[in-house]
């Protein structure tokens, strides 16, 4: 009988866990995953250090410690020879950010960690931030916004909450509207979507582009309309350099 009642338990827990790990942020889970593994390397190599194994010891607990962020090397060691493999020398500006602004929302994607964010900035709730909001008040906002506000809010849902259409079938919140743009995007929205300087190059134009479409292509999971304004906004600013 305590058998059972121990299985029923740890069935429950794993459950409950798996549930968590759907509704999770995506950004902060991989985070947390990388912190937990950082210190279960750390621990296996201190017990196997103990042992007189620091052949062992040794790399597993540097790995460990590059997971939770210190490198032998500096803090730019392992960063610079990744470097080398992903575009040979192609340079990479940190804490760079994209904005795509519609008629309620004004949302804000961090290239680094892919996070995006939002603040709402029309309307009765104008000037907060989404991330004050849980899901069924997020979702109750649909009614009352545009299609490309809409677009932008889903964006955000299925990055904060990744299963949260499966909740919205049951009342209809999920992809009511059709995004529609507002109007021609100019050059300004293009180095905005972009997270470029006004008076960026050809080359930096593709870049920037390349470096989004990798988090927000459909394929990899990302959303759909925010890929297509990137789209828009490389072919924008490609279009004035060719005038």
């Amino acid at each position: 009988m305590p058998t059972l009642i121990a299985g029923a338990v740890a069935v429950f827990l794993l459950y409950m866990l798996l549930q968590m790990f759907r509704a999770a942020n995506p950004v902060v889970l991989a985070r947390a995953i990388k912190i937990a593994g950082g210190l279960i390397a750390l621990a296996i190599a201190a017990f196997v250090g103990l042992r007189g194994e620091l052949a062992v010891a040794i790399p597993l607990g540097i790995f460990g410690a590059g997971l939770l962020g210190w490198s032998p090397f500096g803090t730019t060691g392992f960063r610079n020879i990744g470097g080398m493999f992903a575009g040979l020398g192609a340079q990479r500006s940190p804490g760079q950010t994209s904005q795509v602004r519609s008629q309620f929302l004004d949302m804000t994607l961090d290239h680094d960690s892919g996070a995006l964010t939002g603040r709402i900035v029309a309307g009765p709730q104008a000037g907060r931030l989404l991330a004050e909001f849980d899901l069924p008040q997020l979702t109750a906002m649909i009614a009352s916004f545009d299609g490309e506000s809409v677009a932008l809010l889903e964006s955000y849902l299925d990055s904060r909450f990744p299963a949260w259409r499966e909740h919205a079938q049951g009342n209809g919140a999920g992809g009511q509207r059709r995004a529609t743009a507002n109007g021609k995007m100019t050059d300004e929205e293009a180095y905005q979507i972009l997270g470029l300087q006004p008076g960026a190059g050809r080359d930096e134009i593709g870049r920037a582009h390349r470096g989004l479409m990798k988090k927000l292509h459909p394929d990899q999971g990302g959303s759909t309309y925010l890929a297509a304004r990137v789209n828009e906004a490389k072919d924008t600013l490609l279009r004035t350099h060719n005038g």
